[in-house]
């Protein structure tokens, strides 16, 4: 089962080639508070609302009309956060970190990558090592599939980076429940990250998109998907990127455990949206994204593909008036 947001309120369900609006359903947050009250599965919920008009969805897409798959109604009650130094990226460089005896002469990010390799998949009741996290803004930066994702004027670079991101509501006995997952552009400025590692909250304080699609249900163990970049309707760029734990040196269940066992993100009606990470990026290969660019992430699992064009903001004025 897949969902999809209305701009304008309602939702779509899609379930293989049929799309319904679902009745009665403004929101998807709506349908999951629904279902966290009554103790029951999102699915079977919408279920119990039962299907209306059929859509079109490609086309509504088209049109700019969905809008991120779930979303707060009071943005700073939306908080989109994430992990690094999560992915494999390949074999060999798996087995680089496990033969490599001794960590001296590693740098900090290899350090934290062979942690995970080591540490990332507990068993079932245990705690694993806890991955790196970044915040990247609260729902304020979250761009809708279609819309422009723009870099802040004192940024150096912008980047995509193709995801997956879990979508959790905190119910009023402080507990997460997890909606659905989503493709994800958790976009980066990576020139500034590359200055120096510290600079590394600096580069993630920029929007990300999410959609067009939430798969309702279990994450795939393998997903393969592709990453593009388009100019002047031409793809310039282009890789396969994969997800999902049997690509991962964390389960997901850790990823989870390590942002939620915090109280601050367990505050009742907050909606959080956390990124998992990846191994693949156009930055690696030397591309530099320019305003005009379309990038699109793409994955069988996840319905139609997001896509977004790069934009830039105006220069703002960051002085600060005293009172």
């Amino acid at each position: 089962m897949h969902l999809s947001q209305l701009k304008k309120g309602g939702v779509v369900c899609r379930r293989g080639e049929d799309a319904r609006l679902v009745n009665g359903a403004t929101s998807t947050y709506g349908l999951a508070q629904e279902a966290i009250e009554a103790g029951q599965k999102l699915a079977a919920i919408i279920e119990r609302h039962g299907f209306g008009e059929a859509v079109d969805l490609e086309k509504l897409a088209a049109e700019g009309a969905l809008d991120v798959p779930v979303r707060h109604p009071d943005p700073a009650h939306m908080f989109l956060t994430g992990t690094g130094l999560t992915h494999l990226g390949s074999a060999s460089a798996r087995d680089a970190m496990h033969a490599e005896a001794d960590t001296a002469g590693m740098t900090d990010s290899m350090k934290m990558f062979r942690m995970g390799i080591e540490d990332g998949k507990p068993e079932a009741g245990k705690e694993g090592v806890q991955p790196e996290w970044f915040y990247k803004g609260t729902g304020v930066v979250a761009v809708a599939p279609g819309d422009p994702i723009a870099s802040p004027d004192c940024a150096l670079d912008g980047g995509e980076e193709p995801e997956i991101a879990g979508f959790y509501l905190i119910g009023k006995d402080c507990r997460p429940f997890r909606v659905g997952f989503s493709l994800a552009n958790e976009f980066s400025d990576h020139v500034t990250e590359r200055i120096n590692y510290l600079y590394l909250a600096h580069s993630k304080l920029r929007p990300a998109s999410f959609g067009p699609e939430l798969l309702v249900g279990d994450l795939p163990a393998d997903i393969r998907g592709m990453s593009r970049i388009y100019r002047d309707g031409k793809v310039v760029w282009e890789k396969e990127f994969l997800s999902g734990e049997d690509n991962m040196s964390h389960t997901i269940a850790n990823l989870e455990h390590h942002h939620f066992k915090y109280g601050l993100f367990c505050q009742p009606g907050d909606l959080h949206v956390h990124m998992f990470g990846t191994a693949t990026l156009s930055f690696a290969d030397g591309i530099s994204c320019g305003e005009g660019d379309v990038w699109e992430i793409s994955a069988p699992d996840f319905g139609l593909p997001l896509r977004n064009p790069h934009a830039r903001e105006k220069k703002r004025d960051a002085r600060v008036t005293a009172l």
